[in-house]
């Protein structure tokens, strides 16, 4: 509607000025005399205008017979098609003029008209393999899912436009949601072109979301070779994938499959914490106490992490707290300094009972770095040397409103996660987890090891309580109630 009154105000202003222009040409004084064969012609200004007008366009129709003349004469003289390729020039030349209006009106977002001008160059030049994959677009633009479908479908006949077809039909369905058919669309476009990176992540991504470990790794080694990934950063993440497709084994019971698969991906990325665990287990299940050792003791270097000291506390589980504080000396060594390594003293001299050593390992970490890991530690120490129950009380009540510490946290979303995984499951990017502070107070409380691991597998007879804020500060509540009730 817009461009419709553009259009009629445009001609209005043209007729005016024509007019007007005309009007001033007929006040002018003067004119032209033209002598031809003793015949003296006089002309005005406005009549010299319009000789000169009709001149050109006279030239011009010259040309134009011209040119027909000569097509005529080269189809009289054998060329059958001399006339035909004539007409088809005239034609084609439009064709072209529409398809290049169609695409600057889709690079302007007028989606209407580029569809008007696309079906004009369709029907001029007669070549689907240019003009669909316009209409295609301006259809989506437009917001006409099926005539876009349609139109991408009608591309997928032709060998040289089948993969913009398929790429089209591909992102339709994503955009629905169908993630099943968008990932057979997906292996189909990757076959037609291996090295188009769009299509490579796509196909990745939907791998890894249908947990298609060995296939995701296929579609990232051929990342690689096309030199769209650089190697390092294909050597972490197709550790990541071989740990999922290590855990994937092991819940089919293939239990040296996976075994195989976890220690391969630790070799691919030995600081992959994950993946050192599982590798570690392995290597314990075949009672390799020394593979396991230094699998552990190398990421434990890299990244020090609760979950790398529960799973070093297995390759020995009946050992008493001595034994386990000297063979824990040899996985701490290197990062005495980190704040994981100091919790993890504390704890293991929890277990000895050895309580101001505890209080001396945890040093200024209660003042510089108070998360509720380490005042719980400090309730579990303040216990273990027969403080009042008020005092333990204190530290569990600080210990509800301090922060949790490192979690798994994606790097993309900031979503925080109970538990290490290939994928974020709120935004769906692949390798995206890291074990960090969150950016805020407001997380969900950790569970396992991240609250208090304490190093659990204590020596025959022994028991060793992992305490908890919520129940202790319930308790140590409850135990305030009786003793009222019995001093009543």
């Amino acid at each position: 509607m817009l461009w419709s009154l553009i259009k009629i105000i445009a001609f209005v202003l043209a007729v005016t000025a024509l007019t007007y222009g005309a009007t001033q040409l007929m006040e002018v004084d003067g004119g032209a005399t033209i002598a031809i064969a003793g015949i003296e012609i006089t002309l005005s200004t406005l009549e010299l205008v319009f000789a000169f007008g009709a001149l050109v366009v006279a030239v011009w129709l010259s040309l134009k017979v011209l040119a027909f003349l000569v097509a005529t004469f080269k189809f009289l003289n054998g060329d059958e098609t001399a006339i035909s390729r004539y007409f088809d020039r005239n034609r084609e030349r439009k064709g072209y003029e529409a398809l290049g209006e169609g695409m600057m009106a889709l690079a302007s977002g007028e989606g209407h008209l580029a569809m008007t001008k696309a079906a004009r160059a369709d029907k001029l030049l007669k070549q689907p393999q240019l003009t669909n994959l316009l209409t295609a677009q301006a259809a989506e633009m437009t917001g006409d899912r099926a005539k876009a479908e349609e139109t991408y479908k009608k591309l997928l006949a032709d060998d040289k436009t089948r993969f913009v077809g398929v790429r089209g039909i591909m992102k339709q369905k994503l955009s629905d949601g169908d993630t099943d058919t968008a990932l057979a669309l997906a292996k189909k476009a990757f076959a037609l072109k291996p090295k188009h990176e769009e299509t490579q992540d796509v196909l990745l991504r939907l791998q890894a979301e249908k947990a298609d470990w060995a296939g995701a790794r296929q579609t990232l080694g051929a990342k690689l070779k096309s030199g769209s990934l650089p190697r390092d950063v294909h050597k972490r993440r197709d550790a990541v994938l071989a740990l999922s497709e290590a855990k994937g084994i092991a819940d089919e019971g293939k239990s040296i499959e996976a075994r195989e698969t976890a220690i391969e991906a630790n070799r691919l990325s030995p600081d992959l914490i994950p993946a050192a665990i599982m590798a570690a287990q392995g290597y314990i299940s075949e009672g390799n106490a020394r593979y396991a050792t230094r699998v552990l003791t190398k990421a434990w270097a890299a990244q020090p992490h609760p979950d790398l000291a529960a799973a070093f506390a297995e390759i020995v589980p009946d050992e008493t707290p001595q034994d386990r504080l000297k063979r824990f000396t040899k996985l701490t060594k290197s990062t005495a300094d980190h704040p994981e390594t100091k919790m993890l003293m504390a704890e293991l001299y929890i277990s000895a009972e050895d309580f101001p050593a505890a209080k001396r390992a945890l040093g200024d970490l209660v003042k510089d770095q108070p998360t509720a890991r380490i005042l719980t530690l400090m309730a579990a120490i303040e216990r273990g040397e027969g403080a009042e129950d008020s005092v333990v009380r204190g530290w569990l009540t600080r210990a509800l409103t301090a922060p949790r510490g490192p979690q798994w946290i994606c790097d993309n979303c900031q979503h925080i996660h109970s538990g290490w995984a290939a994928t974020c499951s709120n935004c769906g990017s692949f390798d995206t987890l890291s074990w960090k502070a969150p950016p805020s107070d407001d997380v969900a409380m950790p569970s396992g090891t991240e609250m208090l691991p304490l190093i659990v597998g204590s020596p025959k007879g022994t028991e060793i309580a992992v305490v908890d804020p919520v129940a202790d500060a319930e308790s140590v509540d409850d135990a305030e109630v009786v003793e009222d009730k019995d001093e009543k």
